[in-house]
């Protein structure tokens, strides 16, 4: 069983960055593929980013492309999503996301279509225009 737990959020202009972190608990994290995802209210639940469980591969969203960082230590069983240029519709409640162990030919783009194992409690997000 996989516990996670996110941290980061909060309200901040728009132009601006936050870096969300989600801990996880339980043994084999680092076997895990790790992501993020977001619902925005009145909204259906976004893909944001997704990392491989060796940290080697990455996916994101197109809507958060070349603004966004998805990153682990698997050390500390910590994923990281970094958010940079922030705009008024990346407001919303951020998920964090880990699938039980995938095949290492599997690549992060195809586990990210399925639907997660495990879920956070999410995290809110509010960016000011």
């Amino acid at each position: 069983q996989v516990q996670l737990v996110e941290s980061g959020g909060g309200l901040v202009q728009a132009g601006g960055s936050l870096r969300l972190s989600c801990a996880a608990s339980g043994s084999a994290f680092s076997n895990y593929p790790m992501g993020w995802f977001r619902q925005a209210p009145g909204k259906e639940r976004e893909f944001v980013a997704g990392i491989k469980w060796s940290g080697g591969s990455t996916s994101y969203g197109n809507s958060v492309k070349d603004r966004f960082t998805i990153s682990r230590d698997n050390a500390k069983n910590t994923v990281y999503l970094q958010m940079n240029s922030l705009k008024p519709e990346d407001t919303a409640v951020y998920y964090c996301a880990a699938w039980k162990p995938t095949p290492r030919w599997e690549n992060i783009a195809r586990t990210t279509t399925k639907m997660a194992d495990y879920w956070g409690q999410g995290t809110q997000v509010t960016v000011s225009s």
